[in-house]
């Protein structure tokens, strides 16, 4: 029988600023060795109870707590911040914000020159820890010089060298590419088995976490666990769809389809899922499939020929780069981590100038043009809305650009307004933009750059952070505003939001197009998923599988009806 090491008894906790509760009589046990999955729609608590477990609720977060959290047979009321740091290790979602040391050997060993530790003891220490998440060789390397999959490896080795009970991961998979993603659970999952310690997961990505297996899945709702369960117990249920949680995408298809779903399926592990008694009912509802249609034509926007770049002299990230884009196009651009995706979107905006070739704007050559003259033609809106906001008001902020450019006061009200009527904010038009939630923030720094007519908009990782029910509510306003004529690109590492809204994808890797194409092709080309660190598709296995004879157009009848479902949130 295994012992328990985290305990929530009738836990209630509300932060000083809130009326009313995050965390609602919560009763958890999680057992040691156990690796436990906490998934949640946004505010549903489950951040909060992560805070709880590693400390920072409530000695960073201040608050009032009824009931009971023991872990490790301590009740945490008794401990403090540093003591709860030595049973539980957690690494952040901001990776950048964890490290300290200026090298990845200095990153690890700083817990033990913490706690004096012996120079041989904490050099052998961290080089066990080193082998363990395989980053021998890597000692001296900066920090800052790391892809996003080395970073997540250092933040790890710096909690594991502390030889804690506990892993907690927040959001591990946000920043990474899909293969890269698919590696950090890999990794995450040989630890757990190799050391025997107590992970605890928080995720949205529940399809990519279940690559490997996991004890339990934990979903919380509104403050309260609304269901504990195996994961083949989960996926046969309604909960993840009542709670608006994305499900695999080839579960919902077969629940689509009007399979009976049960446990004995092994539905939860899609190498080994028993769909033998769906097929039929998997074909009779793909029968009515439509044609994919064939792509318009469009008069090109914008051209990129044979662009190269390179941040160092002698140094080259960007070969030879082409591409065209259409008018009123919906496009995606992925590739792996450090792939020079986010680098393609700076030499178009002007803000890093190209080493040779061009790009074209309308047929004119806007390579030397100023970072200014190509943002009335171009936006672009970042990740995080917190990095483009400056102003304290909803309307001051969506005015702004146009206040700089000296547009007279009446027409800056009318377009403002007009604006905020098509982003859907212009009931919180005299709002203060710390009253809005994160996906609300998002909309007003693309009403900002909307607000000033570009031709395009460049958006880099527009649902990061966003679950599923503001991803969907995101999405279907950008698919709004393409239809009236917006050109839209997006930089993204969600194969789900490739393939459910942009008919076309750009593959980057190692500076290069190694594809420029329909999406659906994109994630069924073993060759280009390769080199591209990308994801195959569930639903392809689950067509091929069934037998079907066109798994593309399978795809497409999945999108196209999963979407419509989805419209009916709005």
């Amino acid at each position: 029988m295994k012992k328990p090491i985290i305990c929530f008894d009738n836990f209630t906790f509300k932060y000083r600023s809130q009326t009313e509760p995050t965390l609602q009589q919560i009763n958890l046990t999680i057992y040691e060795g156990e690796k436990v999955l906490i998934v949640g729609p946004s505010g549903s608590g489950k951040s909060t109870l992560a805070h709880c477990i590693n400390g920072l609720v409530p000695f960073s977060y201040k608050g009032d707590i009824e009931g009971s959290l023991i872990i490790k047979d301590q009740e945490t009321s008794n401990l403090n911040i540093f003591s709860l740091s030595k049973i539980v290790g957690t690494v952040l979602q901001d990776l950048d914000g964890q490290f300290i040391g200026l090298s990845v050997g200095e990153d690890i060993a700083f817990a033990l020159e913490n706690d004096c530790i012996d120079q041989e003891k904490m050099k052998e220490r961290v080089a066990e820890v080193e082998k363990l998440v395989d980053l021998q060789n890597y000692e001296t390397f900066a920090v800052h010089t790391l892809s996003g999959g080395q970073k997540q490896r250092v933040s790890l080795a710096g909690v594991m060298v502390d030889q804690v009970d506990v892993l907690l991961f927040d959001e591990p998979l946000a920043s990474l590419d899909p293969a890269t993603g698919k590696h950090a659970i890999t990794l995450i999952d040989r630890i757990q088995k190799e050391t025997e310690k107590t992970v605890v997961i928080i995720e949205h990505r529940l399809e990519d976490v279940l690559y490997r297996h996991v004890d339990r899945i934990i979903v919380m709702d509104q403050g309260k666990i609304v269901s504990d369960s195996t994961p083949d117990e989960l996926l046969a249920s309604k909960v993840l769809e009542q709670c608006y949680i994305r499900e695999p995408l080839y579960v919902k298809a077969l629940k689509y389809a009007g399979c009976d779903i049960t446990s004995e399926m092994h539905i939860a592990n899609e190498q080994i899922l028993d769909i033998s008694s769906c097929k039929a009912k998997l074909h009779l509802w793909a029968e009515h499939i439509q044609e994919n249609e064939g792509e318009l034509d469009r008069a090109p926007l914008l051209q990129l020929e044979d662009v190269r770049f390179g941040y160092q002299k002698g140094k080259e990230l960007i070969h030879g780069i082409s591409f065209t884009v259409g008018e009123g196009e919906l496009i995606s651009i992925v590739g792996k981590n450090g792939a020079g995706k986010s680098t393609i979107t700076k030499l178009i905006c002007g803000f890093e100038k190209v080493t040779s070739g061009k790009i074209l704007y309308r047929g004119e050559d806007i390579t030397k043009m100023s970072i200014k003259s190509r943002a009335e033609r171009i936006g672009i809106v970042m990740q995080n809305p917190n990095e483009m906001i400056s102003k304290h008001m909803i309307y001051d902020e969506v005015a702004l650009g146009l206040v700089l450019r000296n547009v007279p006061e009446a027409e800056i009200k009318r377009r403002v307004n007009e604006t905020l009527k098509i982003c859907g904010l212009y009931p919180f038009r005299n709002w203060p933009i710390s009253a809005l939630s994160f996906g609300q923030k998002k909309r007003v720094t693309i009403a900002s750059i909307l607000v000033l007519n570009p031709e395009i908009l460049i958006l880099d990782e527009p649902t990061a952070g966003q679950d599923f029910r503001h991803y969907t509510e995101i999405m279907e306003f950008l698919v709004g505003l393409n239809k009236l004529g917006v050109t839209i690109l997006m930089i993204t590492h969600d194969m789900h939001l490739m393939l459910e809204y942009t008919p076309r994808a750009i593959v980057i890797a190692d500076g290069k197009v190694i594809a420029d194409q329909d999406a659906v092709e994109v994630l069924t080309d073993e060759e280009i998923i390769e080199q591209a660190n990308l994801k195959k598709t569930s639903l392809f296995d689950l067509a091929v599988n069934a037998g079907m004879q066109d798994p593309h157009a399978f795809i497409r009848k999945f999108i196209t009806f999963d979407r419509e479902v989805r419209k009916t949130w709005q």
